[in-house]
């Protein structure tokens, strides 16, 4: 008895797209998505909607005022803020305080503010910085799409590690800052910012440093990195830093 054999012929871009679909199933790492590390849970970040706005130690006006922030800085950029958590109303559901990051020293502080003193959005992008590897990722929500070598601080000005944002970004004047430079709300015992103490995500004019332990607490990206993330960071961006 003779058996027919049929010949299935599939279509030249059908054939490719499975190839492709196939590689990528069983490519290493494929589906992993952000570690713990990498992983930034907050409510938004946006800026303030009062002129002036009291930093509370709990959910309550009656609690102690930790700080205090105003709509503007001294250079009339925007106050930006990060919620981190949040109260809602017991009926309504509506945010009534969130808990935000207080820039400045010490680094770390958290406070309650009014939910009707600052204006949010939510946040997907990120940037990473692991200070042992010397290394930053850049993740739109779980999507990692740049990554490169950092200077970190050297041993006595350690670049502090925790959960800070973007409150500015600008082209520096300074040759020791790189080609663009952002400013950061963590603070350092020193910094090769302008007037010091202030930790920045900057640019370097020595990228041969890059991958060390050399900066006075900022942390220096390749000039290609940092330009490649001048429109992609805007502020109010969180930035964690990990050991």
């Amino acid at each position: 008895m003779t058996r027919a054999f049929t010949t299935v012929r599939w279509p030249l871009a059908a054939a490719a797209a499975l190839l492709l679909a196939l590689a990528a199933a069983f490519a290493p790492g494929a589906g992993a998505g952000p570690s713990t590390v990498s992983t930034v849970d907050v409510v938004g970040s946006g800026t303030l909607s009062w002129k002036r706005v009291a930093v509370h130690a709990q959910p309550t006006r009656e609690s102690k005022i930790v700080a205090v922030l105003r709509e503007f800085r001294p250079d009339f950029s925007p106050q930006y803020v990060l919620a981190l958590s949040q109260v809602r109303h017991p009926k309504t559901e509506n945010p009534t305080w969130y808990r935000i990051s207080v820039p400045g020293r010490p680094n770390g502080r958290t406070g309650w503010v009014p939910a009707g003193a600052v204006e949010l959005r939510p946040v997907r992008k990120r940037l990473v910085v692991d200070r042992s590897e010397r290394r930053f990722e850049f993740w739109d929500g779980d999507r990692l799409v740049r990554s490169g070598k950092v200077a970190v601080g050297a041993p006595g000005a350690e670049t502090p590690t925790g959960l800070f944002y973007v409150q500015s970004k600008f082209t520096p004047a300074a040759e020791i800052l790189g080609a663009y430079a952002f400013e950061t709300s963590a603070y350092s015992k020193l910094s090769d910012w302008p007037g010091g103490g202030i930790v920045g995500v900057h640019g370097t004019p020595q990228p041969w440093l890059l991958g060390q332990a050399v900066s006075h607490g900022c942390v220096r990206l390749h000039n290609d990195d940092v330009r490649w993330l001048r429109s992609r960071m805007p502020a109010g961006t969180p930035i964690k830093i990990v050991r």
